[in-house]
C-alpha cells in the first residue's frame, strides 16, 4: 500500500459559523489559502496541500487547548519575512496576537513563527523553518 504521508483536510468547529467565516475569509488568504465551495457543514478554504473547514459547534463549551483535542494549528511560511508581514497585518486588522514574531530554537534549527487565537480562541500559528519546503 502506497501512502503520502499528507494531510487532506482539517474541519475546525466554530462558536458561531458567521463571525468564524470572516475571520478566516481574512486571514487565510494572507498565507496562501482560497475559498473553495462551501460543504453542507460550512465553508472550505483551499491550500496547495490541505483544506480547512468550519463546522458549527453543537454546544456552547469553550476550546480548552490543554483538553482532549487541537491544541493548536500551525501553518506553513514561505520565509521569515512572510512572518513579519502577516503579524503586521494581523495588527492592521485588530487580530491579538497571543506571541509576536520569534526564534523558537527549542523548536528546530532557525524555527520563526507568529501565534494569535482565531475567534473561539483557538491557537493558530504561521511558522517558517528552514527545514520545511515552503
Amino acid at each position: 500500500m502506497e501512502t503520502s504521508g499528507a494531510i487532506h483536510h482539517i474541519d475546525i468547529t466554530v462558536g458561531d459559523l458567521g463571525r468564524s467565516a470572516a475571520f478566516y475569509d481574512q486571514v487565510l488568504p494572507l498565507i496562501g489559502f482560497r475559498r473553495s465551495a462551501d460543504a453542507f457543514e460550512g465553508p472550505i478554504w483551499a491550500g496547495a496541500h490541505v483544506e480547512v473547514g468550519l463546522q458549527p459547534a453543537r454546544t456552547a463549551a469553550h476550546h480548552d487547548r490543554y483538553s482532549p483535542g487541537l491544541h493548536h494549528l500551525a501553518f506553513t511560511a514561505p520565509s521569515r519575512l512572510a512572518v513579519d508581514a502577516l503579524h503586521e497585518t494581523l495588527l492592521d486588522l485588530g487580530v491579538a496576537i497571543l506571541d509576536a514574531p520569534a526564534e523558537y530554537p527549542q523548536y528546530a534549527p532557525g524555527y520563526y513563527a507568529v501565534f494569535f487565537p482565531d475567534p473561539d480562541g483557538i491557537k493558530l500559528e504561521y511558522v517558517f523553518t528552514p527545514r520545511w519546503p515552503g
